[in-house]
């Protein structure tokens, strides 16, 4: 099973979307101290996930959630569930 998974942060006031095969794993990595966007802040909350059969399907939701570039997309997809 592959994961397409938005994240908040409270403290930054962002989202982040991605895609991943261990989804409780890779949240663990978001939340440490790291390079990258994530890394450093360690308040990143699992907002939604939507699960595929393989890496290229999740990928691609992935893509065609990016390209919204809108806040308010994102937060009405999380808000439906």
């Amino acid at each position: 099973m592959h994961y397409l998974y938005i994240l908040f942060s409270k403290s930054k006031n962002k989202y982040y979307i991605g895609s991943t095969s261990d989804l409780e794993e890779r949240i663990k990595k978001h939340n440490t101290n790291h390079k990258g966007f994530t890394g450093g802040i360690g308040d990143w909350k699992i907002m939604y996930s939507e699960k595929f059969e393989n890496y290229n399907l999740a990928l691609k939701r992935e893509k065609q959630i990016k390209k919204w570039k809108s806040r308010v997309m994102i937060e009405k997809l999380i808000n439906k569930v």
